[in-house]
């Protein structure tokens, strides 16, 4: 059946409650009854396709995905899009991430490519009270496929790098203790406006849900740009509507406010 309209979520602390590592109930039920007018859009900083995503990912059954901030876009399993970093900037920032300290890197399949994984280890095992990484040697990367990175740390490190790279950008997730690296034309606004196009949809009849700054641009793009609860502030500053958080049926009741099912 087609469908006329795109509802699109970020997956960390949008649907999945970092709190219980869960995606609650009420989002599920949401999504199901959406599924009737909408195509249902994960739109994430993360790789849907690598091992600590796919469970998430078969749960929800998007019909498509913005991965890694736009640069890597698939329908069902066509991919679509896709972007590379470029690798002279990935040199450059690999030398200066390395000798400050910072962990930077990224997961790709199985497997985590990251400069100090100390330091990601250590964040894991504060969050999640263990660390059940893959490390590999993150310099590999530079003879590989790179769309976008991660980086592991505090505000402070990512308002650095980003002085010394105006190429890129850094954005940070709604607890302040990473963020999403990429080039300054990357971004989940513009692989909104990708899949408007594949499905000739317009961006009127969209709604994105998100948390962070790298829903920042999407929540502009949509026809609806929803922020929840417990999203940044700058994030709410530029919602159309901010929600309840994320633990607390933000996604329902937004759904519910705005009549987006039956």
């Amino acid at each position: 059946m087609t469908k006329k309209k795109i509802a699109s979520f970020d997956l960390d602390q949008t649907l999945l409650d970092h709190g219980s590592y869960r995606i609650p109930d009420s989002a599920l039920e949401a999504l199901e009854r959406l599924r009737e007018e909408f195509y249902i859009v994960l739109s994430t900083g993360r790789d849907m396709d690598n091992y600590y995503s796919r469970p998430y990912r078969d749960l929800v059954k998007p019909d498509a995905i913005i991965h890694l901030n736009g640069t890597k876009i698939t329908v069902g399993d066509e991919l679509i899009y896709e972007h590379q970093m470029d690798k002279r900037l990935l040199k450059a920032l690999f030398e200066y991430a390395d000798r400050n300290g910072y962990a930077v890197g990224v997961t790709i399949g199985d497997q985590d490519f990251y400069l100090h994984p100390e330091v990601v280890e250590q964040m894991d095992r504060e969050r999640w009270g263990q660390c059940d990484r893959r490390f590999c040697d993150p310099w590999s990367l530079l003879d590989g496929t790179v769309r976008t990175l991660a980086y592991v740390g505090r505000e402070a490190g990512a308002l650095d790098m980003e002085k010394q790279f105006p190429e890129l950008k850094f954005l940070m997730f709604a607890g302040k203790r990473g963020a999403d690296v990429v080039e300054q034309e990357a971004s989940k606004g513009k692989g909104l406006l990708r899949l408007c196009r594949y499905y000739g949809i317009s961006e009127k009849d969209t709604v994105a849900f998100g948390d962070s700054m790298n829903d920042y641009e999407i929540l502009q793009t949509a026809g609806l740009g929803i922020a929840m609860g417990n999203a940044i502030q700058e994030l709410k500053d530029v919602a159309d509507y901010v929600t309840t958080d994320v633990a607390e049926d933000g996604i329902w009741n937004a759904c519910r406010h705005f009549g987006l099912f039956r």
